[in-house]
């Protein structure tokens, strides 16, 4: 399950990506399915260590487009070990809403990221979000939770005070929304009530066999159900 729309990225085989807070893999293993060379990176070790490992095995199995290539390492938002503008393409997928300092984090993306190149950065909606914090406490009061909730305007601003255009947006995933509502109503740790396995059910069913119906209706639904928020910017070219 996708979140950024690669071709709205602008990603090409043969590219170098940064999948920042990678967590399972999802958006490098496409990448690498791309034949882009990715890197992902997460605080995790444990997330790291298994994205590593299925990267390896995608190649292993041919499942690499021509050009690509992946690896995976454990690294700080705040101080990400790569020299300045080393990536063609970035994506930050649902990560920024758990970093304390969010805007030295996007100053770091920015500047491993190449003039010209693009950055999609992806967090949870402001409503729905705003919804789901006012029905649990538990819902964000973790280790690594949520931290804040952004609006829109507020994103944007932080992007290109770090030195980034935006050129386009939109919102996800808008299936998700309710099923996260229902498990902040009844507990986010309560996975086996009635209601939340078999919204999970259908979930899984929109995932794996994906049917008419369910894409249809999360299309038509994003532009208000949308669970996440989908920025795409630009490093703009040094002037001469």
């Amino acid at each position: 399950m996708l979140t950024v729309d690669y071709d709205r990225l602008r990603v090409r085989p043969g590219e170098r990506l940064l999948d920042l807070g990678c967590g399972a893999g999802r958006h490098a293993f496409e990448a690498l399915r791309r034949g882009v060379r990715v890197v992902a990176v997460d605080a995790d070790d444990a997330e790291a260590k298994n994205a590593a490992g299925l990267l390896s095995a995608m190649v292993d199995d041919g499942q690499a487009g021509s050009d690509g290539a992946g690896a995976a390492a454990v690294g700080d938002a705040l101080h990400l070990p790569f020299p300045d503008g080393t990536f063609d393409r970035v994506i930050a997928a649902e990560v920024l809403e758990h970093i304390p300092e969010d805007r030295q984090a996007m100053a770091e993306l920015a500047r491993v990221l190449r003039p010209g190149g693009t950055m999609a950065v992806t967090v949870p909606r402001w409503y729905p979000e705003l919804l789901n914090w006012a029905l649990s406490d538990e819902y964000h009061s973790v280790p690594g939770g949520h931290i804040r909730i952004y609006r829109r305007a507020a994103l944007v601003g932080r992007l290109q005070a770090a030195g980034l255009r935006l050129y386009g947006r939109h919102h996800a995933h808008s299936l998700h929304s309710p099923y996260w509502w229902l498990r902040s109503a009844v507990g986010p740790a309560n996975t086996e009530h009635r209601l939340v396995r078999a919204y999970h059910r259908m979930l899984v069913w929109d995932i794996t066999r994906r049917p008419w119906v369910l894409r249809a209706a999360d299309r038509l639904l994003n532009p208000v159900l949308g669970k996440s928020l989908v920025v795409y910017l630009e490093k703009p070219q040094a002037r001469p």
